[in-house]
């Protein structure tokens, strides 16, 4: 016979489970970290890359060479060439990185480079990784590669569990993409590693824009990848990941090269191989833009929510671009202005500044919940003089109400996810950074101050040239209504609603619009 108080109900067993996995959560400790910090450039000035980056950067003191990857052939080639070009040590960052093939071709890289003696440091955000813990672990376990997660989840499967008991840290992620070699040559910008970054498989695609940088802003970069490294935040893969076989490591090199040697990475490599980019770089022919860069980057432990020792990236990029004078061009694919920015663009435009802004459609964008976001400032940013364009989705996606479902998760077809912005021709940003409260508040972020009137023309120009050919331009009919006109050549076609999407989802994006969620988007 049972006694009272004694009987368990069926619920109470999963609902214990449930909070001893909780209890479980807590991060553990940093005491033995081992530390290590980027090499000087002066220390690897006979490397390859040293030796053939010097001459360069000796015949332009105080400036920094940069080359704009626009191409996604070509951003993949950089960073593989730069890989295969290190001699001395490679430091890498990002946001996300997929076991896809570009993924996989890259781990493939940063390994060889390891077996040949390079000292690899990979810090990845621990959100974007999935299914990558046990080749993590592996990789870790190789005396020249140090991997660690950043801002990590304790319980690794399901991970959403973290987020019941630690939401506050975990919605804050680190954004940053960076890919340095030998401390003489970076690339940072919007992609992030996976195939619809590199133009590589048959899903979605991005149009997305890097920066390959060397000079004095190289050394600039190995210092913020040190303070990173070594924040708070970071941790060893060996003490957050489950702890790899002996034989794990052999696996996934195995794994590798029969992704390398499938049928899809072949076609891949060929087409990389055709990157212009490529060419010009082994024959000696890249040509560089010399000009002042600065970096912005936001202080690691903006994820404890702490007083940051520099100012936020948004401050610091207010400081670098200056009072604009006579023309703004951004471009951004998680555009949320949030009231106080329509009133900045609406200030500018009385002071006779041109505003113009490129973001996603909702046929293009890839995360529908974010343009719920954006959406209801689209009528006053128009009353206030701006210019609005919506890129529109471009030809290889499935039709898009085939896909609804995925695009309101994060999934989508072609579609913008370069982050960039020009100022009265004469500077540049190019980075992580998002114009929306994520990026100015959550999320840090990392990016490029270019005073290149040469770059920043160039980018004004292809601006005005792809608006007109692949973007709507957003109007307010007599009535104040919005219009999207869609210019196929000399014919004009005006569409009274959002092109290209159907009932189920604008009504989805119009409820998402009265949630109190934009301090979060």
């Amino acid at each position: 016979m049972n006694q009272p108080g004694w009987h368990l109900p069926g619920i109470f067993l999963p609902f214990l489970a449930l909070v001893l996995t909780i209890s479980g959560c807590a991060l553990p400790s940093l005491n033995d970290r081992v530390e290590s910090r980027s090499v000087p450039a002066e220390q690897t000035a006979n490397t390859r890359l040293g030796a053939a980056i010097e001459p360069l950067t000796l015949a332009h003191p105080s400036e920094s060479g940069v080359v704009l990857l626009e191409n996604a052939h070509d951003a993949f080639a950089a960073r593989a060439l730069l890989a295969e070009g290190a001699d001395a040590t490679l430091d890498v960052q990002y946001y996300i990185w997929q076991s896809d093939i570009t993924g996989t071709l890259l781990l493939d890289v940063l390994y060889r480079a390891a077996e040949r003696g390079v000292r690899v440091r990979l810090l990845l955000d621990d959100n974007g990784i999935s299914g990558l813990d046990k080749p993590l672990a592996a990789l870790d376990t190789h005396p020249n590669i140090q991997v660690r997660l950043f801002n990590p989840f304790v319980v690794r499967s399901p991970k959403w569990i973290g987020y019941v008991t630690s939401f506050q840290r975990l919605n804050h992620r680190m954004h940053n993409k960076s890919f340095t070699a030998d401390n003489q040559a970076t690339i940072i910008g919007g992609r992030n590693v996976a195939d619809q970054y590199f133009g590589a498989g048959q899903g979605a695609m991005f149009a997305d824009l890097d920066v390959l940088a060397i000079g004095p802003v190289v050394s600039e970069l190995s210092d913020d990848f040190d303070r990173y490294w070594s924040s708070a935040s970071s941790y060893p893969a060996a003490i957050i990941l489950p702890e790899p076989a002996e034989v794990d490591l052999e696996r996934v090199v195995e794994t590798t090269r029969e992704c390398s040697a499938s049928t899809e990475a072949s076609r891949y490599v060929c087409a990389v191989a055709e990157s212009g980019f490529l060419k010009n770089l082994l024959a000696g022919d890249l040509e560089y833009t010399w000009a002042p860069v600065s970096m912005v980057s936001d202080d690691p432990a903006k994820v404890w929510g702490e007083k940051s020792k520099n100012d936020p990236v948004s401050r610091q990029l207010a400081e670098a671009i200056g009072r604009p004078e006579r023309s703004v061009t951004l471009v951004s694919p998680y555009f949320i202005p949030t009231e106080t920015g329509v009133e900045m663009f609406r200030e500018m435009e009385s002071n006779g500044v041109q505003v113009r802004v490129l973001t996603n459609s909702l046929e293009a964008n890839d995360v529908a919940m974010v343009h719920s976001g954006y959406a209801k400032y689209r009528k006053p940013l128009l009353e206030a003089g701006v210019e609005l364009f919506e890129l529109r989705k471009l030809p290889g996606g499935e039709p898009q109400e085939e896909r609804l479902q995925k695009s309101l998760t994060g999934s989508s077809s072609s579609s913008l996810h370069a982050k960039t912005f020009a100022v009265d021709g004469k500077r540049l940003f190019v980075g992580s950074f998002n114009f929306d409260p994520r990026s100015v508040h959550i999320n840090t972020e990392l990016g490029f101050v270019i005073e290149s009137p040469e770059l920043t023309r160039m980018m004004e120009a292809r601006f005005e040239e792809q608006v007109r050919v692949t973007a709507y331009e957003l109007v307010l009919d007599e009535a104040g209504d919005l219009q999207w006109l869609e210019r196929n050549g000399e014919q004009v076609i005006t569409h009274s609603q959002d092109p290209g999407t159907g009932l189920i989802k604008r009504m989805m994006v119009s409820f998402f619009s009265f949630l109190p969620i934009e301090s979060l988007l």
